[in-house]
């Protein structure tokens, strides 16, 4: 099995039951495991955004966006050479991987047409169906089942540790500037840990907010998990948030934990679980 991932959960699902030395190719943003850096880029962004802050890159995208151009270059002669039975890519956000013309163009050039797999999840249960797909599609079904099975035990666990707690009033920001809410499974890897998000949207996007939209839910803590970024971007980021009163700001680490819908979603829970109740 030749797998390509245009996906950093892709990726990681992959690794994680066991299937990383049929993986041939990656995207640009595919980071984890350690190792997987070798891999050949068969995708990367349209844009260069490093140096930028935020609302520049706020900026940048939503006005590429508004041309109908795609956000990704797909390397179309490394695809056909690589030769993919598999392909692991996404339909949930045009700024996350190639979703659109970009990749219909790719895949046209292909001379055997490779099994698309779409991971598009909104919830934690669809992100354990995608990790159960990966399984099926690879032949490693027992494997993908005892990540899944890990994963519920150790939510379970954190369930078991905060029940009967106060629950912390919480502010989770995607973006910081412009903020952007908590949107698909973070709402519930935030209730999980014992918190409430009165801005959060379970299943549904993402949307931007104002700061007067986070002063007036009163958070003990505000979240920053910048959406494409690590814990030092995140406490950079976090250095530049207005005056929210009584609030604690934490930075994450977006990437690990929160916006790569992939098998470290429990691991975040209890990054959650630990901030809001030691």
């Amino acid at each position: 099995m030749r797998i390509v991932s245009f996906l950093a959960a892709g990726t990681e699902i992959v690794n994680a039951i066991g299937a990383g030395d049929q993986l041939l190719g990656r995207s640009h943003e595919c980071d984890y495991p350690a190792g997987v850096e070798r891999l050949p880029i068969v995708s990367r962004p349209a844009l260069e955004l490093g140096g930028l802050s935020q609302a520049e890159i706020d900026s940048a995208i939503a006005g590429h966006m508004q041309t109908g151009e795609s956000l990704y270059v797909v390397d179309e002669d490394l695809l056909r050479r690589l030769a993919p039975d598999v392909i692991l890519t996404q339909e949930l956000c045009h700024v996350c991987a190639p979703s659109g013309n970009e990749l219909t163009r790719a895949l046209a050039t292909l001379p055997k047409k490779p099994e698309l797999v779409f991971l598009t999840p909104r919830t934690l249960a669809e992100i354990d169906e995608n990790i159960l797909t990966v399984g099926r599609v690879v032949g490693r079904q027992a494997a993908a089942r005892a990540v899944v099975d890990r994963n519920h035990a150790k939510l379970d666990r954190i369930r078991e540790s905060t029940k009967g707690r106060p629950r912390r009033r919480v502010s989770f920001l995607e973006w910081a500037d412009p903020p952007f809410c908590a949107g698909h499974w973070v709402p519930e890897m935030i209730e999980i840990a014992g918190g409430q998000d009165p801005l959060g949207r379970p299943g549904a996007d993402s949307v931007r907010m104002t700061w007067d939209d986070v002063r007036a839910t009163r958070p003990e803590i505000v979240i920053v998990a910048p959406c494409g970024f690590g814990i030092r971007e995140a406490q950079r980021m976090a250095c530049e948030l207005p005056a929210i009163p009584g609030a604690r700001i934490e930075p994450v680490d977006a990437n690990a934990y929160f916006a790569r819908p992939g098998p470290r979603y429990a691991e975040g829970v209890e990054v959650l679980a630990k901030l809001f109740h030691g």
